[in-house]
């Protein structure tokens, strides 16, 4: 894997995050926004899920607004994680919190994957002051702890 961490740095993206004075503090910023914006709404969604405004709220109206903005920024994440990842492959890569980070970004996919294609799809049922379903709960608690956990593996990619 080395050889492929070090081909994407001697990249031209590589070359020119690593160069161009204030890219990747950029790149940085716009990632931690995009980090803000999905996860923010996610939780809200979430912690809709697990029953907090049952009375006032739909679930489908909690979605309706708030996982497009999770959905964008969820895009920018990847965009400019991938970026910065490029400019310092050889570093992060070897990192100990990398497969960390990584295997829990597959866990949060496979988890809204089988939410939304599953137990989303009766959201009719409890949309609205009913109990939310025991899978719709686990999913949620899941998604907290599982993006919870991303944040301090990303974190720890700079110190491990």
């Amino acid at each position: 894997m080395d050889d492929f961490f070090s081909w994407l740095e001697r990249s031209n993206l590589g070359e020119t995050v690593r160069t161009t004075p204030l890219l990747y503090s950029s790149l940085e910023s716009v990632h931690i926004l995009g980090i803000a914006l999905l996860v923010g709404p996610a939780l809200a969604f979430d912690l809709r899920l697990l029953g907090v405004g049952r009375q006032m709220l739909p679930v489908t109206a909690a979605a309706r607004h708030l996982l497009p903005l999770a959905r964008f920024g969820l895009a920018l994440a990847v965009a400019t994680g991938v970026v910065m990842f490029i400019s310092g492959a050889v570093a992060v890569g070897n990192s100990g919190a990398a497969p960390w980070k990584l295997g829990l970004l597959i866990v949060a996919g496979i988890n809204v994957a089988v939410f939304h294609w599953g137990t989303y799809r009766g959201v009719n049922a409890w949309d609205i002051d009913i109990p939310t379903p025991k899978r719709a709960r686990m999913a949620a608690t899941v998604s907290i702890l599982v993006w919870c956990g991303v944040i301090a593996a990303g974190r720890l990619l700079a110190y491990t």
